[in-house]
């Protein structure tokens, strides 16, 4: 590739495309015709030398080459946003930011926050999809989303910096949410964490259907309490796991500041505690592209309240 010019409204263009894989999609959000985008983005296949999109079925979709432009993309766009910002400081940021979060951060953070750029910045939009956190950093790894909101438990501490995703990825620590045990409601143990357990060491346990981290911290609690615990429940909503407890299926970890439904009783654990730690994490490098840096940092501001 020589003498490539590099016409920032075509990289966005080709990034928004990557983004809604649909040139309607594309126009629509960016305010010009399907035909503009489609000359546009021809346009920068001549400069670049190579292909870059392809059909997939009635949509598009970019090539291995495409891709990887739209990857620097996002470099080039922030730092050009970063210098125009420099010089009109006013100027607001504008663009779709996909997140990828777990239920809980969905319900609790996003939507929120989604109400709040409606109302406040409806230049930056979210694009949301509900994963846990392996889905989450498959597709951020991917550059499928922006952003991913991940967690998880100081007993079964994930590694950012391992794996086949660490050099690609910067993760930011949101906070810490204790998790108790859920059991029937009536007379049960007071003590340590390993003496709660013990109590209901001949019960059935429920575990997430679709993440290993709360089994995991199941295991090792039931392991300093001297048994085997016998999951043979699973499921991905913790509504769910509150109807199976009363249900009488099993016993299973929520948060504590979840309310319980009648029937449900939350046990704090102690001695050693589970906490729930949450991240949010982005790819090396992008996170000071202005809508997803705003994105940023209203979800910081939302998890320290």
């Amino acid at each position: 590739m020589h003498d490539f010019p590099v016409d920032p409204r075509r990289l966005e263009l080709l990034l928004e495309l990557s983004r809604l894989g649909s040139m309607r999609e594309v126009g629509e959000a960016m305010h010009v015709t399907t035909s503009t985008v489609s000359q546009q983005i021809a346009a920068l296949a001549r400069e670049a030398g190579t292909a870059l999109i392809e059909p997939d079925g009635r949509r598009v979709r970019l090539t291995p080459a495409g891709r990887r432009l739209a990857g620097h993309a996002v470099t080039i766009l922030a730092a050009i946003e970063a210098a125009r910002r420099d010089l009109d400081p006013a100027a607001p940021p504008a663009g779709t930011v996909r997140v990828a979060a777990f239920a809980s951060a969905f319900r609790q953070v996003l939507l929120p926050i989604a109400r709040i750029l409606a109302g406040q910045q409806p230049e930056v939009r979210l694009h949301l999809l509900e994963q846990e956190p392996d889905e989450a950093l498959g597709l951020l790894a991917a550059d499928e989303v922006d952003l991913a909101l991940t967690y998880d438990y100081n007993l079964a501490p994930a590694r950012f910096d391992r794996g086949p995703y660490s050099q690609q990825l910067h993760s930011r620590l949101l906070g810490p949410t204790p998790w108790s045990l859920g059991t029937p409601s009536g007379p049960g143990p007071r003590g340590t964490a390993v003496e709660v357990f013990r109590r209901y060491r001949d019960d059935t346990w429920i575990v997430n259907s679709r993440n290993t981290a709360d089994e995991d911290v199941i295991r090792v609690v039931a392991s300093l309490a001297g048994f085997e615990p016998r999951i043979t429940q699973r499921a991905d909503s913790l509504d769910l796991v509150q109807d199976m407890i009363l249900a009488g299926l099993g016993v299973g970890l929520l948060p504590v500041g979840r309310p319980a439904v009648r029937g449900v009783t939350l046990r704090r654990l102690r001695q050693p505690e589970a906490i729930q730690r949450s991240y949010a994490v982005t790819r090396r490098g992008h996170a000071a592209w202005p809508p997803l840096a705003l994105v940023l940092r209203l979800i910081l501001q939302t998890a320290n309240r």
